[in-house]
């Protein structure tokens, strides 16, 4: 009898080990299908009761892979299904920051509305408006400033998206931002401001834009 109960556990054990592995598998495969906008055979999945939410090692859900693929369907469907929408990355990404950085404004306003936090800030410091500036998002900006978005947010060198914004020449949103209270004169932690790096870029329109929302011409660097 003893014998025969160390068989059973032993079965068991391989059952678990055979049911876990299937289960990664499918985990797998519902990323995969994501990323590829195959909203089937997300579907199929989801119905044979993967979680929407697994995620890989580094924290990446199928929403996240939909949403960087710009795939609306599949994005919708998880959504519907329950998945996260502010489920963070190893490095505290969110479906919202990586759909700011890649610029899918239809995508960030369902994410939006279904509850996406705007103040969510990377390991590096970057909430989702400051990615947008960076890469010149005119219409993602405008949304998550419309959403009551902090256009002073900084990163960990105390850089904000006005900053960002001049040092890439996106006059649009320098202009954007200050006219929503984005502070003309900010300091980050070199002394730098938006009109000295518009300066030393020789970003001439950018550098008047400046002054005229009242850039200090003189400010001293550290």
């Amino acid at each position: 009898m003893k014998k025969f109960a160390i068989s059973i556990t032993a079965l068991l054990v391989v059952f678990s080990g055979s049911a876990l592995a299937e289960g990664a598998s499918e985990e797998k495969e519902i990323r995969n299908h994501a990323a590829i906008g195959d909203t089937e055979a997300v579907l199929h999945l989801l119905d044979q009761g993967v979680a929407p939410d697994a995620a890989n090692q580094f924290g990446k859900t199928a929403l996240m892979n939909a949403v960087e693929t710009d795939s609306m369907d599949t994005v919708v469907l998880l959504l519907s299904r329950g998945a996260d929408v502010n489920k963070t990355t190893a490095a505290n990404c969110t479906a919202l920051s990586l759909a700011s950085e890649n610029g899918h404004s239809a995508i960030i306003s369902m994410l939006l509305e279904r509850g996406a936090d705007y103040t969510v800030t990377t390991r590096s410091g970057w909430n989702a408006m400051m990615t947008a500036a960076r890469y010149g998002y005119v219409d993602v900006v405008e949304q998550l400033l419309f959403k009551g978005a902090n256009p002073n947010t900084a990163d960990r060198q105390g850089r904000t998206g006005l900053m960002y914004a001049t040092q890439k020449g996106h006059s649009e949103i320098v202009s954007m931002l200050l006219k929503n209270g984005a502070d003309v004169n900010t300091q980050d932690k070199s002394g730098a401001t938006a009109l000295t790096i518009a300066q030393e870029r020789g970003a001439e329109e950018i550098a008047g834009i400046l002054l005229d929302n009242g850039a200090k011409s003189l400010v001293v660097r550290y």
